[in-house]
C-alpha cells in the first residue's frame, strides 16, 4: 500500500554526506534533515564511491581529508562515475591549508567549497541554490 509518507518519501532529495568525523557529520546531517533533505552517511571516499554505485544523489557532500579513500581523489572517481554529480567540498586543513585543497577540489569537480568551521546560512543557501530549492 503506497502511503502519502511513502510518495513524499521517494520524491524527497536526496544527499550523501561522506565525512570521517562522527560528531561534524551528524550534526551537518542533522541540519541538512531540518530542512526536509533525506541524507545518507558515510565515513570515508571507499563507503561512498560504492553507494554512489547503486543510488543516485541530487547532492554529494564530501570532506576532504580522511582515511582510506580522501576526498580529491573521491572527487575525481564520482565524476568519473556520474559526471553530472553535484558536489560541495568542505576541508577543516589537514598538513596544509584547507584553501589549496578546496581550490583543487573545486578544479576536480565540486560546484562549492567550504573550509571548516562554515557559515551554517551560508553553506545551506549554497546546498538550495544548487539544489534549485
Amino acid at each position: 500500500m503506497v502511503t502519502e509518507y511513502n510518495v513524499q518519501k521517494q520524491t524527497m532529495v536526496k544527499i550523501l554526506l561522506i565525512e570521517d568525523d562522527r560528531d561534524f557529520r551528524e550534526m551537518l546531517s542533522e541540519m541538512l534533515e531540518r530542512e526536509g533533505y533525506a541524507v545518507e552517511q558515510v565515513e570515508n571516499g571507499v563507503e561512498g564511491l560504492r553507494k554512489i554505485g547503486v543510488a543516485t544523489y541530487n547532492l554529494i557532500i564530501t570532506d576532504i581529508i580522511m582515511p582510506e579513500k580522501e576526498g580529491l581523489e573521491t572527487i575525481m572517481e564520482i565524476k568519473q562515475i556520474r559526471p553530472d554529480s553535484n558536489i560541495i567540498a568542505i576541508s577543516g586543513g589537514g598538513r596544509s591549508a584547507a584553501g589549496s585543497y578546496l581550490k583543487t577540489a573545486e578544479y576536480f569537480g565540486a560546484i562549492k567549497a567550504f573550509q571548516k568551521p562554515f557559515d551554517k546560512s551560508e553553506f545551506m543557501g549554497a546546498v538550495k541554490n544548487i539544489l534549485g530549492s
